[in-house]
């Protein structure tokens, strides 16, 4: 496929999503701030352990 037929598809593409998302409302479930704070505390552990085991 010609690389400027692909990117207008890509455009058209995420047009679309775009004004699908818009449409859609914006819910957050109560455990989502949980689950953000758990991982960040995942990645923050995982970077620990990796700086000890260097040492």
């Amino acid at each position: 496929m010609h690389p400027d037929i692909h990117l207008r598809l890509h455009h058209i593409r995420a047009a679309e999503l775009h004004s699908q998302a818009k449409a859609r409302p914006h819910h957050r479930s109560p455990w989502s701030a949980v689950r953000l704070r758990l991982g960040w505390k995942l990645v923050e552990t995982g970077l620990r352990l990796v700086t000890l085991q260097r040492v």
